[in-house]
């Protein structure tokens, strides 16, 4: 399966792949601060532990998972920036 198969809206990509818990989340809460509300974040990561934190995040903050997957490998998210 491939990303470009999915059909959600995606305004800014972060590469997280390599980084080790909690630098995939700090990353991605950096890059939200930079966007407006309403836009797409997608994350790729190969760190296991972020399958917990993005959910945990998610409903901490407000953002909205829109979905989560394992590619390849990876874990990809893609988070909705709240109003």
């Amino acid at each position: 399966m491939s990303v470009e198969n999915t059909h959600l809206p995606i305004d800014v990509e972060l590469d997280a792949r390599g980084l080790s818990c909690p630098l995939p989340l700090l990353k991605a809460k950096q890059s939200l601060n930079g966007m407006v509300a309403g836009q797409t974040l997608h994350v790729v990561a190969t760190d296991a532990g972020s399958q917990r934190d993005f959910q945990r995040f998610a409903e901490l903050s407000g953002h909205a998972l829109l979905d989560s997957r394992e590619l390849d490998g990876d874990f990809h998210y893609w988070l909705r920036k709240a109003d």
